[in-house]
């Protein structure tokens, strides 16, 4: 029995780290060594809920509910789901590594149940979901972008929302500092949040802003 045991804690960390590889070659928050650890502490613990308590179950008086164990892992994996999560300036990342984590989680769990089908099962059907459908459509999905940029002149700000509707690039917030710039000028430090098609990146993004001009790009994230 400690064979199929042991059988069970390698296959599910296994089939977490072809979830973490994704989420690597992604550079996302969790890689592999997180979902290998989510899946493996998965199935050990619905192992040890399932036969960890078997020598006190046949006692006078003992009864055991040996799906509590595992039910604390829905919720704890949360508390893990939630440190991947970031708000940064209206825009939240990391929600698709959490529910990454949250399905490795499951995984484990199925084959910490000796599941092993349904567990490979769930794994491609996640790998699927994170790769193969990302690609079919990036097309039809917007992508969040923070931009900072200064400009010395002021009247280039007013221009500026006519120029990206142009290319569909919607504003989704804007913020402005005033800061004091050589021989006394005032230059003006401008923090946007943009969302545009998931096809374009961080560089047409820059070649649509360079298009605009006196003005500096300091960020693009």
């Amino acid at each position: 029995m400690t064979a199929e045991f042991v059988l069970r804690l390698l296959v599910a960390g296994v089939l977490g780290i072809f979830i973490g590889l994704e989420r690597e070659y992604r550079a996302k928050e969790a890689g592999y060594r997180t979902h290998f650890l989510v899946a493996l502490g998965s199935a050990l613990i619905m192992v040890v809920s399932q036969h960890g308590f078997d020598e006190v179950l046949g006692r006078v008086g003992v009864g055991l509910d040996p799906s509590r164990i595992a039910a604390q892992v829905v919720t704890g994996i949360g508390f893990i789901g939630a440190g991947t999560i970031i708000l940064n300036k209206q825009i939240v990342r990391g929600l698709t590594t959490a529910a990454g984590i949250w399905a490795t989680a499951a995984i484990g769990l199925c084959v910490g149940a000796g599941m092993y089908m349904l567990g490979v099962l769930a794994t491609l059907l996640a790998l699927v979901g994170l790769e193969l459908l990302s690609r079919i459509f990036r097309r039809l999905g917007l992508k969040s972008y923070i931009i900072e940029f200064s400009t010395l002149n002021k009247a280039v700000l007013d221009s500026i929302p006519s120029h990206l509707n142009a290319k569909d690039i919607v504003i989704v917030s804007y913020q402005m500092d005033e800061r004091a710039a050589a021989a006394g000028a005032t230059s003006y430090y401008v923090t946007m949040v943009v969302k545009f098609k998931g096809n374009n990146n961080d560089v047409s993004l820059i070649n649509h802003f360079n298009a605009i001009d006196d003005i500096v790009i300091h960020r693009v994230e």
